[in-house]
């Protein structure tokens, strides 16, 4: 049995999802911004995935501005905010967890001589919207902050910061790439301006994204040519991509509850069982955070060999976020939160979804102590699992 435990890296394309874009692969493969029959068939469905984009959100059609992906989402909303104003000095808040494509995007800006701020967070994963309120300055023009962690799921209190950076009179941007078909998203309720998610995140395909932007925003676009998405992202649109976004967002909205209440159940009979072992924590919040994430310590052994003996064994996770794969340094997410190096190094990230069944969490719950057991006594620490308290 294979049983992979890695859908916050991605999701496989739902079968409704890929029967939706078939068409647009191939009889229906007109140009959404050519006039004649063919094109306006490839427009319409354009519009229609929009307007589902727009309901999952609770956003407007015109709002939904489509990309390539979250990463690209990311990067037209601040980049977008920040580099066509016109003020002397430019200052960017956002906090110490935020996924590399915000925090690389951040870099970035500094080079360019944009201050930015980096708010820490508590043990659990969680900003203090206080924190973020001190951050800000007159010279302030956009403050970032991820709805639900990519590593350890934790939500933050993203209406209280809206409310803030509405009080501040600060454009507000949140990643929502790992919360989209997750959880119930509502712009206007969240107090955003502009809001990221990804196709692949929630059973679309890969390379195709969209991003949310409040009426009246000012944003400028990230690269040039056509007047396609209102003159904010040119270029010809992926139309099958974007009818698979647009059908993936149906299916989430439909099942949303249930999907988060089944997940959840799973992560917790998953997580409980494997909290028995000895050294083994959980990292982050146990209550406020995505309902099919759980990122586990496991003292004393490697996390990048826990993975590979794993997946020998059947068993597909993650040892931090995907884009990080074979990165040295220790996950930027779980040093933040408190751990040690050695601790972060030796965490594991395990992500259900749809298609996860009562099985496989229990196949998984057998297979996985006694590979953690045996990588511990093969540890160049020297610490078996008798020494593990």
């Amino acid at each position: 049995m294979s049983i992979y435990l890695d859908y916050n890296s991605t999701t496989p394309v739902d079968p409704r999802v890929l029967a939706a874009m078939l068409p647009y692969l191939a009889e229906n493969f007109g140009n959404a911004n050519s006039i004649h029959s063919s094109g306006q068939r490839a427009r319409a469905a354009v519009d229609a995935a929009r307007q589902a984009v727009a309901e999952l959100l609770g956003a407007k059609a015109a709002e939904i501005v489509f990309t390539c992906g979250g990463t690209e989402a990311d990067n037209l909303a601040i980049f977008g905010i920040v580099n066509p104003c016109d003020q002397p000095r430019k200052h960017v808040v956002t906090t110490a967890i935020e996924h590399h494509a915000v925090l690389n995007t951040a870099q970035a800006l500094e080079k360019q001589g944009v201050d930015v701020t980096y708010v820490p967070v508590s043990r659990e994963g969680i900003v203090d919207p206080e924190d973020l309120r001190e951050a800000i300055r007159p010279e302030t023009v956009l403050l970032s902050v991820m709805l639900a962690n990519n590593e350890i799921g934790t939500i933050q209190p993203i209406e209280e910061i809206g409310r803030i950076a509405a009080e501040e009179d600060v454009y507000f941007h949140c990643d929502a790439v790992q919360a989209a078909g997750k959880m119930a998203i509502d712009v206007r309720k969240l107090g955003v301006d502009l809001l990221s998610i990804s196709g692949h995140k929630l059973y679309a395909p890969k390379g195709v994204g969209a991003l949310f932007v409040k009426a009246g925003t000012e944003l400028g676009p990230m690269f040039f040519g056509g007047h396609h998405e209102r003159d904010r992202r040119p270029g010809t649109e992926n139309v099958p991509g974007i009818v698979g976004l647009g059908k993936a967002a149906q299916l989430a909205m439909e099942n949303l509850d249930a999907d988060a209440a089944r997940l959840a159940a799973l992560r917790d009979r998953f997580e409980n069982a494997l909290l028995t072992l000895p050294g083994v924590r959980v990292n982050g919040s146990v209550r406020g955070r995505a309902p099919n994430t759980s990122n586990l310590s496991f003292e004393a052994a490697g996390g990048e060999a826990l993975v590979i003996a794993l997946d020998l064994q059947g068993v597909m996770c993650s040892s931090g976020a995907a884009c990080s794969s074979g990165a040295v340094e220790p996950s930027h997410v779980l040093t933040a939160i408190g751990l040690t190096p050695d601790q972060a190094r030796s965490s594991l990230r395990f992500s259900l979804g749809r298609p996860t069944t009562e099985q496989e969490i229990d196949e998984a719950i057998r297979i996985i102590p006694p590979v953690v057991e045996r990588l511990r006594a093969l540890s160049p620490l020297n610490v078996g699992a008798s020494a593990v308290r």
